[in-house]
């Protein structure tokens, strides 16, 4: 029978767990610090605890840490994971390095339900929610690690889709007898799942993104089905209305297509329904994928429409374009991993 993952357990749980054995309260606090704050590879390691506790722990539960597979590293420095979850599935974890600081970019489910039109993960369909511990494996498992200063959940899912295992992963994260990492080097992001940001949002206090790509209603709904159900504009009401503290920030991604939604138009619409909320527009480059119909404006475009929001009044940057040459896109290495025979 298959052993119980101790990593990726909260401190309710690991409390849960120490009633279960017949341990004492504290045994939890003890474990959490093995667990989170110790590079520690299996149970044998906890030697706080007595060798008989240890032996009754890995009759049943494992440390539970995974190795990446396979890796790809980009001759601009960013690295791309390939994890296995799921029974044979594959995630993808990108590590970015950028002078003073390092990002890892997470995955939260092994394929994708939303269906956004120009997203290689998406065209894999949904198969399955990742654990707090297959999340957090991606963290604690890459060989950078002891580097990382951020952490993005921009990977492959959609975070808010997983609640559950997203919410208990930043409170590992976040919680002093965690890592006890500033919720501000954490950001969550979303199509816009609007029950999702307003749990996020009043539970944590990490940093939201919102995948935009539009202005216009009809717009959006072509390139993500979400629009149907959650419109932009409940979303920004809510957004507008949220009582932000100082150090929380709120920002919307937007992939410029060309010919699409880069023009004057959409800038006059963005500035109208961004009216009244502190934020920025991150602009990102689209990475074309296989089948797409899509392409990238050229970089005096790209940085017009930056300039142009600018001048509204909206902070605008534009994302750095990384790993292009390891197939960054999110979702390809794993399509291809899961594509291939045997």
């Amino acid at each position: 029978m298959q052993k119980e993952k101790l990593y990726g357990k909260t401190h309710n749980e690991l409390i849960a767990v120490a009633k279960r054995l017949g341990l004492p309260g504290f045994a939890a606090r003890q474990m959490a610090d093995w667990l989170y704050k110790k590079e520690i590879s299996s149970i044998e390691e906890m030697t706080n605890l007595s060798r008989k506790t240890r032996e009754l722990m890995s009759s049943d539960y494992e440390y539970g840490l995974n190795p990446p597979e396979n890796s790809a590293e980009s001759a601009d420095g960013t690295k791309k994971y390939l994890y296995k979850v799921l029974n044979n599935k594959y995630i993808e974890t990108a590590y970015i390095p950028d002078n003073d600081r390092a990002t890892i970019c997470v995955s939260s489910q092994a394929g994708c339900k939303m269906g956004c039109v120009f997203c290689m993960t998406g065209k894999q369909g949904f198969q399955g929610n990742l654990s707090s511990n297959e999340i957090l494996n991606q963290f604690r498992s890459l060989p950078e690690y002891s580097t990382l200063t951020n952490m993005v959940f921009m990977g492959m899912g959609e975070p808010l889709d997983n609640l559950t295992e997203v919410m208990k992963s930043l409170e590992i994260l976040t919680n002093e007898w965690g890592y006890g990492w500033s919720p501000t080097r954490i950001t969550v992001s979303t199509v816009g799942l609007l029950s999702g940001i307003k749990e996020f949002l009043g539970k944590s206090r990490c940093h939201l993104a919102v995948s935009l790509h539009s202005p216009f209603d009809e717009e959006r709904r072509k390139l993500m089905p979400i629009q149907r159900t959650n419109t932009v504009e409940e979303v920004l009401n809510f957004i507008r209305n949220f009582d932000f503290n100082s150090q929380r920030r709120v920002s919307f991604e937007y992939i410029l297509f060309e010919g699409m939604n880069d023009t004057p138009r959409h800038i006059k619409e963005l500035t109208r329904i961004l009216n009244g909320i502190k934020c920025r527009i991150n602009i990102i480059r689209f990475h074309e994928i296989p089948g797409s119909e899509f392409k990238s404006p050229g970089l005096t475009a790209t940085n017009n429409f930056k300039e142009a929001l600018n001048a509204k009044g909206i902070l605008t940057t534009i994302r750095s374009s990384r790993g292009v040459d390891i197939q960054a896109a999110c979702g390809l290495l794993s399509t291809i991993k899961q594509n291939k025979p045997g």
